[in-house]
């Protein structure tokens, strides 16, 4: 019996040995870890502002009412009494189940989100009768413009499953500890690594209850950095106030620097409405509108160019020896392929009598255009225009960029099995058939035109500016391309596109009394095809099958400072709908005159009129 009782204690002196001696370290941080706990400290995110200090976002604090499910037991009846408690809506349950949804069980929830003072202490007297529900204090994000610039900006949302993977992968996810939200879209999206900065840590020490006893060691967060953008936030109203409610997108760009001064995308929509969990009805109400108020029209909206597109072919001829001065044809009002009755109609039934290239584009002759696509060819025709960033993404700090469409007999045949014909090169001469462009890609190449050919890119952030050291760094222009343009042949084009804003071009009211000089070009894109020789009729047609309103400019025509492109969707001529948006937004960012505010007194333009240039003002 002795010799057992030996034997069991030595038994259990071994076991001591190996727990405490061997496997010392393993339970020395299990019982560290027991006693020790690590608390993120989630740092402020970076305000964003536009180039005079005006704030576009940034953060405060709110008191929100925390569920984690985890730890509360039956939630329906947690949240039945919490409802006899504190006033928590319909919408309330519904934001919640859909955060439950995505989130993992042992996070805490919103169930209520902006609670007063009141409310707090109210609930902090009670905090004894609910298990797993906590109030917190949290950093929200607000954008105080509301629905302006809202596709540019972007907005934050929730961190879901699919932003945890992206983490991981990018090796970031230790950094959102503590972290709920993230970019989602625009300029919160793509500075998302900027705007957010570095999470801090606190060890704290608990008791056995789990309580804090002391805070032994602390890391500070750092802040994210502070973004200024290039944008005048009361151009950016003028610009999308000018709008009305009719559908489309603008784009306004410094051609000399690439930095965009205006973005907009109609109708929008108010980002603040996703910083808490979007409810199910503004969710539903968003994507199912037919006015598409989620789609970033500026970089995701793919329309046909129409004339505006006559410009860049017009380039292409001149730098291709095709149609140099003194060339002029007689236009009858069509156009007619050789051994072919099929007609390609000019916008004027009777023609434009004498058209030279200058000329061409000021009256916007289709004929001259046909001809001239015609005698390029296709494969010319798009190498060249690809230069002035037709068909490619044109790098702007916003993700989800359409690369448009530039069509080559090589594409057609992999998208359809057939080949390419005559009669679609044709009319690829007037911005029609298969091409087709995204509102960034006309405002930027008619600023590589203002530039003389030289491509910069489109960018939102000038400047990045630290909270913690107060340093600013500007974000320097970047030249994407060089077209070896020739002089000579860019002052006919651009001769011709001022023209266009002068007694008897296609937006003559839109240069009219301007008090500085213009260069634009109108343009009108199908929606769907009329049979041949039939007449258009809007009136006749539902509204959202009626055409498309372009137009392209820069000014002033002299020393450009600002190119832009503008659609108005369905808007019908380029100079009567799309042009009036163009010169309000010229007007304030030239003149700094409001919309609302008297004429100045007029200013004769520096042009020469093309010879033969007696027609009457028109709109294409």
């Amino acid at each position: 019996m002795a010799f057992f009782v030996m034997s069991l204690f030595g038994l259990l002196a071994l076991r001591f040995i190996y727990l405490q001696i061997t496997q010392y370290t393993h339970y020395q941080t299990l019982a560290e870890n027991n006693r020790i706990s690590m608390v993120p400290i989630v740092p402020n995110r970076g305000l964003i502002l536009d180039k005079n200090g005006v704030v576009l976002a940034h953060n405060f604090f709110v008191y929100t009412l925390e569920i984690t499910p985890s730890k509360a037991g039956n939630l329906k009846t947690t949240i039945a009494e919490l409802g006899q408690l504190l006033q928590i809506s319909k919408a309330d349950i519904k934001r919640f189940a859909k955060l439950k949804s995505e989130s993992r069980n042992f996070e805490s929830i919103p169930i209520r989100t902006h609670l007063n003072e009141i409310e707090a202490a109210h609930f902090a007297v009670n905090h004894y009768r609910f298990p797993g529900v906590a109030i917190k204090s949290r950093l929200y994000r607000h954008y105080p413009l509301g629905k302006f610039g809202a596709h540019m900006i972007g907005y934050i949302g929730r961190i879901n499953s699919k932003d945890l993977v992206a983490l991981e992968k990018s090796g970031d996810l230790s950094n959102y500890k503590g972290s709920y939200h993230i970019g989602k879209s625009g300029v919160e999206q793509f500075y998302e690594t900027q705007l957010h900065g570095q999470t801090g840590f606190e060890q704290v020490e608990t008791d056995a209850d789990g309580h804090a006893v002391r805070v032994i060691a602390r890391s500070a967060p750092v802040p994210g950095t502070n973004l200024v953008l290039s944008v005048d936030s009361k151009l950016q109203e003028i610009a999308e106030t000018a709008f009305g409610n009719r559908r489309g997108a603008l784009v306004a760009i410094n051609p000399k620097t690439g930095a965009v001064l205006s973005y907009v995308s109609q109708p929008g929509f108010d980002p603040n409405l996703f910083v808490d969990g979007i409810d199910v009805d503004n969710w539903k109400w968003l994507n199912e509108s037919l006015d598409k108020p989620l789609v970033n029209r500026p970089i995701r909206g793919i329309y046909p160019p129409g004339s505006t597109f006559k410009p860049f072919v017009a380039m292409a001829g001149l730098e291709n020896a095709k149609r140099l001065p003194p060339y002029r044809i007689s236009d009858p009002g069509f156009y007619s392929l050789a051994n072919s009755r099929h007609r390609y109609r000019d916008w004027k039934p009777d023609g434009h009598g004498m058209v030279d290239m200058q000329k061409a584009i000021t009256v916007s002759c289709d004929t001259f255009f046909y001809g001239l696509a015609l005698d390029l060819g296709i494969v010319r025709l798009t190498d060249f225009v690809r230069h002035f960033g037709f068909g490619a993404k044109s790098g702007i700090d916003i993700r989800g960029e359409n690369a448009g469409l530039l069509p080559t007999p090589e594409w057609k045949m992999r998208r359809f099995k057939q080949p390419w014909y005559q009669g679609e090169t044709v009319i690829v001469g007037i911005g029609q058939g298969y091409t087709l462009v995204t509102p960034m890609q006309l405002a930027q190449a008619t600023a590589t035109l203002a530039n003389n050919g030289v491509a910069m890119r489109p960018h939102t952030v000038v400047a990045m500016q630290s909270p913690a050291t107060g340093r600013t760094v500007n974000v320097a222009p970047v030249v994407q391309d060089r077209i070896p343009l020739k002089a000579e042949n860019i002052a006919i084009v651009k001769q011709g596109m001022m023209d266009v804003t002068l007694p008897g071009g296609t937006a003559a009211s839109v240069g009219a009394n301007a008090g500085y000089s213009i260069a634009a070009k109108t343009g009108t894109a199908q929606v769907i095809g009329i049979k041949q020789n039939a007449k258009y009729d809007s009136s006749s047609i539902n509204e959202r099958h009626r055409d498309h309103a372009l137009f392209i400019a820069y000014a002033p025509a002299d020393n450009p400072t600002i190119a832009m492109a503008v659609i108005v969707e369905n808007g019908g001529h380029g100079g009567s709908a799309a042009g009036p948006i163009a010169r309000k937004v010229m007007d304030y960012y030239l003149l700094g005159k409001s919309p609302n505010e008297p004429a100045v007194k007029p200013t004769k333009a520096k042009a020469v009129q093309p010879a033969g240039h007696n027609e009457s003002a028109h709109d294409e």
